[in-house]
Formats: structure tokens, sequence, C-alpha cells
């Protein structure tokens, strides 16, 4: 969902005291010596040190602009559900509403056994997001990463009060009240910010730096977003939701269903393999 590599600045920023980049949505994934759709891996340290440094857009954002809670594949599970479903620590009751689950909220450390008090927190906010690169990207790119379940930090169910504390805070003014958490916040702030080319301004990236030189300089793996990648599905590199090309005749599990295949049970159906079970009842396309 990125722009060509071809028409962005490989533009590195070694320091946070280095001057700003003078275009604003120069590539991040220039300066990994990656493209769109490749995996790069690199300590947290000099992660942060690559994030290029510019001004925020300060005008234009509309909420409205990011399309969220999409149902990609076709399950009747939305890019919310999808999320509910993935991080219960049980088995989440409800396959198109989420009714029943446990979940940890790590902003705060609190347990919730039901859905209601749960938000479905950007790790990168959209607001951020727009600020820091995403102004320039068509409907479809900002769809995409408004609804990303390719990688599991870009969304995450936290307790409402903490996400509306967050809101569109970068962690030069926000960061979790759980502080033991602090260095997993920012190591997975900056793996979606690697992700989805957004850059830095000056006071984000030196309080970055600042909270990572408390930890223990993690190793970090991001694949970046592909080009092309369908608004709100998984890399084509993770086993497929719902239906992302494995299956030669369609290409969600709604498809297979309408014309009278499936269900698939793991261990039984080689199909099961093709698409990715959300809620790991061990059968896909079963509705």
């Amino acid at each position: 969902m990125l722009r060509p590599l071809a028409t962005l600045l490989a533009v590195v920023l070694l320091c946070s005291g280095c001057a700003e980049v003078s275009q604003p949505d120069t590539a991040v994934q220039a300066g990994y010596g990656a493209d769109s759709g490749e995996e790069v891996s690199l300590p947290l340290t000099e992660a942060i040190a690559k994030l290029p440094v510019a001004k925020e857009v300060t005008s234009g954002y509309e909420r409205e602009k990011f399309n969220h809670w999409v149902d990609a594949d076709g399950d009747c599970q939305d890019a919310r559900t999808e999320v509910l479903l993935e991080e219960s620590k049980k088995k989440a009751r409800g396959r198109c509403d989420v009714t029943r689950g446990v979940w940890l909220s790590t902003y705060d450390g609190h347990t919730l056994k039901r859905p209601g008090g749960l938000d479905i927190d950007h790790m990168v906010p959209l607001k951020e997001g727009w600020e820091s690169g995403a102004d320039a990207w068509t409907e479809e790119q900002r769809e995409a990463y408004a609804n990303d379940l390719g990688d599991p930090r870009a969304l995450i169910a936290v307790t409402a009060a903490t996400n509306r504390s967050k809101g569109d805070q970068d962690p030069a003014d926000w960061m979790p009240d759980a502080t033991s958490y602090h260095c997993t916040y920012v190591a997975d702030w900056v793996a979606v910010k690697i992700r989805w080319s957004l850059f830095a301004d000056r006071a984000e990236k030196a309080a970055l730096e600042d909270i990572a030189a408390g930890c223990d300089n993690p190793e970090i793996t991001v694949r970046l977003a592909q080009a092309g990648q369908a608004p709100g599905a998984p890399d084509q590199s993770d086993a497929p939701e719902g239906g992302s090309g494995d299956d030669p005749r369609f290409d969600t599990c709604a498809k297979a269903t309408a014309k009278g295949y499936g269900p698939y049970r793991k261990g039984r159906d080689a199909e099961y393999e093709w698409y990715r079970d959300g809620d790991k009842d061990g059968t896909v396309c079963d509705s």
C-alpha cells in the first residue's frame, strides 16, 4: 500500500538532532534497504535512529478518511472482531459478534471478560498517521492501514479508558500507565511506523530514544506493508484469512461457501491450510 520506491527519497537521519528531511513523505523503508512486502530485522535503537524526521501535517485530518472496521474477507468478522478473537486469552464466545472472552489490557494491566469495556486501539493513531505521511495516501491505503491485520502490533485491545486517555498522542506526550510495558510499547510503535513508512517529528523521536535507552535493545522484525495489499488483509506471507489467493478457485470463504464448498477441518481437509482460522476452532469456511 506504499508508493513505489522509485518516487521516494532515500534519506536516512541518524540522530534526532539532524536536519529534517525536505519531503515529509520520505519512505522509511528506503533507509532499511528493503522494498514493500519484504522483512527487516534490527535492534530497536538502530530502528529509531533510522526514522526520518519531518514536520507534521497540521491540517486536513478527518477520521472518516480512514474507513475502519471493515470485513475484508467476507467472513462476517470485521477487523475489530478479528482482533478480539485473536487476543482473547481463552476461546472467545461468539463468531460474528464476540460476547465473552478474557482480555489483558497491557496499557494498564487490567483483565476484562466482556468486550464492552474494550476499545481496539491503533498503535499509531489514525490522526498521527495522517500527520506523519498518510495525508498523501489514497483512500484504499488509508483503509488498509486502519484495518491492518497483517501485523499484530498495529491493532490492540485495551480498556476504553486508557485508549481515550491516549487519544491521538505520540510517545512524547503519552505513555501507558503500566511502566513495565513501556519498552514493548515503544518497540511496537516504531515497528508500525516502519511498516507503513511513516516519519517522526523531533519531539517524538527524542522521546523514543530516551525510553529505548532504558530497555535491553530488543531486535524488532517488521514486514513492510505491500503495495497493492488488499485493505485490511494480512500479508500474503501469513496464513490466509478468509481467502487471500491460496485457494485457486475463490478469494474469500464467503465465495467458497456460496458455491457449496467447506467447511474445512484441520487434520482432515487439505483446504484448511488455505485459510486463516481466526477463532482457532479448527474449522474454516464454516458459514
